[in-house]
């Protein structure tokens, strides 16, 4: 580019105006006691085609075209984000599964997984996959993009939501919180499947994939869901000592053992890992968090913050503000679908988690309280969405639902523990996390 290529100026004013719009409506919604993640996809709402394409299409055209070196470069960024997004989920996940509440966490992730599961699958067979199906029509991926849509739930925006009531040193949180951990573990498993399943039936097969000639439906369903499983399970087991082993040589010294860099270097080349075995790269981010929080955790939490302060500050707004320009509420939006379609996988999500509390034998007051706290579906719902509809496999009529979907859950998560705020904070007080390990971060809590 040279100084006065218009592609440069257009990147420059279009990652002005998003991190401004992102940042700002973002810190609206959180003097409010919403998610600022929802405000930041607003703040892309207002820069896209629903609003200021509507006012005036020429101007929109022109900060955000369709092509071009400038739409490259925010699409490199907006993917960037997502896999700082997906590594700082993977960072917080082995230390949430150690919390306790067995028994509850056990019932209600049972339930509350596989029940909305399943209801989501017998939806699709009866609306059929033709009017969700994306530019990459895959019948099994969709499916299980459909089922995970209605049993997701976000481990960001409720952390982000009960740390601001105050909620998250109680029971109450490390039970909502451990389960979203274990519900989120599978629904990036299925994701990659789904992703993968696509990618070598429709297109010709990259990486390991490609030379195991894998290429049937069996044949993609078997191979994905074992190399997921064992991806993640390397990360569990080996993962820690493997980031330690970096951590200690002389690669590292001669990046001055910056933990920011190493952090980056071992992120993007989990990332390309997941790519070569043919599975999605924010898979490949996700279980690079978990294995770096397997290495050290004190030292994840002592410098988690100096590549969170970056992240949420600039990479995973524009992100969420991108998803919101996707949204095209004009004329993309099928209301009677979505109304129906919210309140069926909140009543699906929420009758599951209901039911598993109280097989827990938790009294019914918590019990309702989980089952509307499980159903918020935040940004792995929105991660959810936009993964499928790149892969091609959704439309964007769906996408807007998925995305839409994520966001009144959320809001309605928020609103309600906000109203019962006060009695969930007599719940389990004496399990006081240590004060230096803060769920999520700061800055990550400010963003999703």
């Amino acid at each position: 580019m040279t100084i006065a290529d218009p592609d440069l100026a257009r990147l420059l004013v279009a990652l002005a105006l998003l991190v401004v719009c992102a940042r700002g409506v973002g810190s609206l919604f959180s003097r409010f006691g919403q998610p600022a993640a929802v405000g930041e996809i607003v703040g892309g709402i207002l820069l896209g085609p629903s609003v200021l394409a509507a006012i005036s299409p020429g101007v929109q055209h022109w900060i955000f075209p369709a092509e071009g070196s400038s739409a490259a470069a925010l699409g490199a960024i907006y993917n960037l984000g997502l896999l700082l997004l997906m590594f700082s989920a993977g960072t917080q996940m082995r230390r949430l599964l150690q919390r306790n509440a067995a028994r509850t966490v056990g019932w209600i992730a049972s339930l509350g997984l596989v029940v909305p599961f399943v209801a989501g699958l017998a939806l699709i067979s009866v609306l059929g996959a033709k009017r969700f199906e994306g530019v990459a029509p895959d019948r099994a991926a969709l499916t299980l993009v459909f089922g995970l849509a209605v049993a997701v739930t976000s481990i960001p925006v409720i952390s982000r939501i009960m740390h601001d009531l105050g909620l998250l040193e109680t029971r109450f949180a490390r039970i909502v919180l451990s389960v979203a951990v274990i519900e989120d573990i599978v629904v990036y498993v299925l994701l990659a499947v789904a992703v993968g399943l696509v990618q070598t039936t429709h297109s010709t097969a990259f990486g390991l994939p490609g030379a195991l000639a894998v290429h049937t439906v069996a044949q993609n369903s078997i191979y994905h869901s074992v190399v997921a499983i064992l991806f993640l399970a390397l990360a569990l087991t080996t993962g820690g000592r493997a980031y330690r082993l970096l951590l200690d040589s002389r690669a590292a010294r001669a990046f001055g053992r910056n933990p920011v860099v190493l952090q980056l270097v071992w992120l993007l080349a989990l990332s390309a890992a997941a790519l070569a075995l043919g599975l999605v790269p924010l898979y490949g981010a996700f279980v690079a968090g978990i294995a770096v929080a397997s290495a050290d955790e004190s030292l994840v939490v002592r410098e988690r913050d100096a590549l969170a302060d970056v992240s949420f500050a600039f990479f995973i707004p524009i992100y969420f503000a991108i998803v919101g320009i996707k949204l095209d509420l004009i004329h993309h939006f099928d209301a009677p679908f979505f109304l129906g379609f919210l309140v069926f996988a909140c009543v699906a999500k929420a009758a599951s988690v209901y039911a598993g509390a109280l097989l827990a034998h938790e009294e019914r007051s918590t019990a309702a309280s989980l089952a509307i706290a499980m159903n918020a579906r935040g940004g792995p719902g929105i991660v959810l969405a936009t993964t499928a509809l790149g892969a091609g496999i959704i439309n964007e009529t769906f996408f807007v639902s998925l995305v839409m979907l994520s966001i009144v859950t959320s809001l309605i998560a928020g609103a309600w523990l906000e109203r019962v705020a006060v009695s969930l904070g007599g719940l389990g007080k004496r399990d006081r996390p240590p004060a230096a390990e803060p769920l999520l971060g700061v800055a990550a809590d400010q963003a999703t």
